[in-house]
């Protein structure tokens, strides 16, 4: 999620040069009001099912295991 917010501030805050760390500073704190005060959302093209069936290496299905047993 890091990194589609980053990407979304790219396209929308830092698009040009930023001339010194106080108009950065300013310029990511307007955005980051923006985005909260309009309750921005990401809008997934994958659920956890459809990404383990399409991208199974990176979402294994994790494996059920019996509790452990307290010892007697």
């Amino acid at each position: 999620m890091v990194e589609i917010e980053i990407g979304v501030m790219v396209g929308q805050c830092l698009d040009r040069r930023i001339p010194d760390l106080e108009t950065l500073i300013s310029e990511v704190a307007h955005w980051e009001r923006r985005r909260n005060t309009d309750k921005a959302r990401i809008k997934w093209l994958f659920n956890v099912e459809r990404a383990r069936r399409d991208l199974g290496r990176a979402y294994p299905t994790p494996i059920m295991r019996q509790p452990l047993q307290p010892a007697a």
